[in-house]
């Protein structure tokens, strides 16, 4: 007999219990709740509504902001620098934390300073989504200093927690706390080390803290070891105090958060309650699609322990891996007068200049490598993704096409210009035409890329958008499993190459992904 048969049968012979009045089955929680790149994402509560964001890293715009309702339901409704950058940071936009306090809300990140060190920075804003001011950098340690999380201690005063990049220079990575001024945009004050990496499996570093308290324990939840790409071994950890400076003490039974069958090397989570359970939303890589869509956003339940430690369901994340990624799917059609905000760009280099209108997108050429171009996030490692070109209007030694792409320097192009389609191939910065084909003069040209796993690339053209030409390779797929850099996932990407005041018109842009 099959548990829920058994249960229905329990039910009917238990006096004064129906199938209809038994209670409802609990909800549960462990979900994928940010399906894509989200690294080191974090979670608030304002007023009713939760709050997310996550690290951008080299793309703009630069720390996404979700709201939701239910911890489930996200939506995108902005990002704290959605345009132009801080002036001192150049670079490494990681691990943004929130704050609030008398309704203002301060958001504690890590950049790197123009030509320096990475440093923990603060921004604030009157409302939640902005817009934000920056304040600047906090600290800035020789090795470098990143993952700031503010957190009152138990007078009230409150402190910046975070971690010495000494694994940059082959050193140990104390967690450091130090107290914050009354306007919360500078330290001041001596740091007091709380604790670094001292347990064989925290490896080389511990970073990442999120802290809470709960019955009368400050607790802080830490990520150990390697955090990215195909050899990571990342895992969550917790350690305890009574008082916010210490001491502190190491869960004997850490990491509690480690790698299953599903998912891989899960960390770098911040706290969050509802209904009165506990969840960490972290992140970890689906391991069917691993380092080419990138670090995706977990929610995890878990509970309190007869010794006040925080446990999870098999020490594990427990959310299912996507079944269905066809929801996933993206048509853009250019309606409205601008992109959505689902669209990015490298940070390395000038926003793209773009305009919608009637239905097309317009992309201002740029004369770099790749020219400019703006991307979506992927969400599955093998998909299809295309889009129609406005062919006959493309000016004269000016290329537009579709790239996946890693970063500037490392992508597979479909390019068409000249009255010609190649194929670009461009890896650490080196740009190489692997194949050239002459096309007939036609009106509109759709191009598709077809990925397998995230490592086999195959490009093909239309001019009727119903019959395909494969464009000639030496193998039947090209490989790309050098396109994803250490810390980010692939991305696809409209592009435009030519001088600089030409552009490049297109009428949609669609991925359909597969499993």
């Amino acid at each position: 007999m099959s548990i829920e048969l058994e249960q229905m049968a329990q039910l009917a012979i238990t006096p004064g219990i129906s199938p209809e009045t038994a209670p409802a089955p609990r909800r549960s929680y462990d979900h994928v709740v940010l399906p894509g790149d989200f690294p080191d994402p974090t979670v608030t509560k304002i007023g009713d509504t939760y709050w997310a964001s996550a690290t951008s890293a080299e793309w703009g715009a630069v720390f996404p902001l979700f709201t939701s309702k239910n911890l489930l339901d996200w939506e995108l409704v902005g990002h704290v620098f959605p345009e132009a950058l801080p002036e001192w940071a150049g670079s490494n936009f990681w691990a943004p934390e929130f704050y609030q306090e008398n309704g203002r809300t301060y958001v504690y990140y890590t950049a790197r300073r123009k030509g320096g060190m990475l440093c923990v920075a603060v921004a604030s804003a009157d409302r939640p989504e902005g817009p934000y001011l920056d304040h600047g950098p906090l600290v800035g340690q020789e090795a470098g200093s990143i993952d700031g999380f503010a957190i009152p201690d138990e007078h009230g005063d409150l402190y910046l927690i975070w971690k010495e990049d000494g694994n940059s220079c082959h050193q140990d990575t104390p967690i450091w706390a130090q107290r914050l001024n009354d306007a919360r945009t500078a330290l001041i004050g001596e740091p007091t080390e709380l604790f670094t990496n001292d347990v064989k499996w925290e490896g080389p570093l511990v970073e990442g803290s999120a802290l809470v308290r709960h019955h009368g324990w400050f607790y802080m939840f830490y990520a150990g070891n390697s955090c990215c790409g195909k050899g990571c071994n990342y895992a969550t950890g917790v350690a305890r105090s009574r008082h916010l400076l210490g001491p502190w003490e190491k869960h004997d039974q850490n990491p509690i958060l480690d790698r299953n069958a599903a998912w891989k090397c899960p960390g770098h989570g911040t706290v969050t309650e509802l209904d009165g359970r506990w969840f960490l939303l972290h992140h970890a890589y689906a391991a069917e699609s691993h380092e080419f869509v990138g670090r995706q956003g977990l929610l995890s339940e878990f509970t309190w322990n007869a010794q006040e430690w925080p446990e999870f369901v098999n020490r594990s994340p427990q959310a299912a891996p996507l079944a269905n990624v066809a929801h996933l799917n993206i048509a853009d059609e250019f309606e409205g007068h601008k992109l959505g905000l689902g669209w990015q760009w490298p940070i390395t280099a000038p926003q793209p200049i773009t305009a919608v209108r009637h239905g097309q997108l317009h992309l201002a050429a740029g004369s770099s490598r790749l020219g400019t171009l703006v991307a979506r996030r992927t969400h599955a490692a093998t998909y299809k993704a295309a889009t129609t070109l406005d062919f006959a209007n493309l000016p004269v030694d000016t290329f537009a096409g579709l790239a996946a792409v890693g970063d500037p320097y490392n992508a597979l192009a479909l390019m068409a210009g000249n009255g010609q389609l190649q194929i670009w191939h461009v890896k650490s910065g080196k740009q190489q035409t692997l194949v050239q084909v002459f096309i007939d003069p036609c009106a509109t040209l759709t191009l598709r890329l077809e990925v397998w796993g995230g490592q086999r690339y195959r490009f093909a053209y239309s001019t009727d958008g119903a019959t395909w030409q494969p464009l000639p390779t030496e193998n039947f797929s090209l490989n790309g499993t050098y396109l994803p850099p250490w810390d980010r996932g692939v991305r696809v990407a409209l592009v435009a190459q030519g001088a600089e005041d030409t552009a490049a018109t297109f009428n949609n842009f669609i991925i359909r992904n597969q499993r």
